[in-house]
């Protein structure tokens, strides 16, 4: 059993790394063709934060474990929604800046919705299951490259300043860079999949719950380690872009490539996970376009974390 621990944990800790160097080695690359940081923000950043949870909803695609790909990704957004920006707002409130509310926000509520839309119109009363077909996987990657189009047409209109964030590599350590990346996200991947597989025949866990649990948080953990330091430095507007614009790739570029690889059949029940996704985006958009001061405050942040808490011990509980 300590195996079936240490693959799982190592899995994550080489599939987190390899994405990171496969960023880095990326972001340099570009710097070295004259792309500007706007494009590579835009572009290698917005995967490259998603790339965990984009390899194991490949892998599960693959083994047909489809409520695990789609629980992945359900479960991630939640997170990102409840827990990561309301981590951010119990340390300081949450003013969004004018390319959140025009850009991220609207369209994160969207994709949250599209996705339930796409969810409760396949529920099949008779069978109990529900499906993200290929046509509507196909629709969810088209608007992936929308979306890309928009912020880089949206970013044009701003003030974009050249970062020195991305480290300036020679073209051969950048190849290396991302050919670690790729090696580290190939057996990070599939060491993650072994590991789920090992437990939920040892302890007979659903794919749904280890998706929603164990893999969303895991996978969202550069997330929530962004949102703490940039609270810390009161600058949570940033854990708010940054959680939204992740939600957004989830669904349209993770759970698109995965429908597309193979139709996403799965349990009906995690319906009411999907509604909680779209509820926590509506709440959101309520806090800031809504509520008083258009923030998300410390209390709505301690609320919306409380609300996380208990929604993942009512799924431990149910089982």
């Amino acid at each position: 059993m300590l195996f079936t621990y240490l693959i799982l944990i190592a899995g994550f800790f080489i599939l987190i790394v390899g994405a990171n160097f496969l960023v880095e080695g990326a972001a340099s690359l570009g710097k070295k063709l004259k792309m500007s940081s706007a494009i590579i923000g835009f572009t290698i950043v917005a995967v490259g934060t998603s790339l965990p949870e984009l390899i194991i909803n490949v892998f599960a695609s693959i083994e047909q474990k489809t409520d695990l790909a789609i629980a992945n990704v359900i479960g991630s957004n939640i997170m990102n929604t409840l827990l990561v920006i309301g981590v951010a707002a119990a340390f300081f409130p949450i003013i969004p800046d004018r390319k959140t509310l025009s850009s991220f926000l609207p369209i994160s509520l969207m994709s949250a919705l599209l996705l339930a839309f796409f969810a409760w119109i396949s529920f099949s009363p008779e069978a109990s299951i529900a499906s993200i077909n290929r046509s509507e996987g196909i629709i969810l990657f088209l608007l992936f490259f929308g979306f890309l189009m928009f912020s880089w047409n949206f970013s044009k209109k701003e003030v974009v300043q050249e970062t020195a964030e991305i480290k300036e590599l020679s073209v051969i350590k950048s190849v290396v860079y991302i050919s670690l990346g790729i090696i580290g996200l190939y057996f990070g991947g599939s060491w993650v999949i072994e590991g789920i597989n090992q437990l939920m025949m040892r302890f007979g866990l659903s794919e749904a719950i280890v998706g929603i649990t164990i893999v969303a948080v895991a996978t969202s953990l550069p997330e929530l380690v962004t949102s703490i330091i940039a609270a810390l430095k009161k600058n949570s507007g940033i854990a708010l872009g940054n959680a939204l614009g992740s939600n957004i790739v989830n669904v349209f570029l993770v759970l698109g490539i995965s429908a597309i690889i193979t139709p996403l059949t799965y349990s009906s029940h995690l319906n009411l996970d999907v509604t909680i996704m779209a509820v926590s985006n509506v709440a959101v958009f309520f806090f800031v376009i809504v509520g008083k001061g258009r923030q998300i405050t410390r209390a709505e942040g301690i609320i919306m974390m409380m609300i996380y808490f208990s929604y993942i011990t009512w799924l431990i509980v149910q089982g």
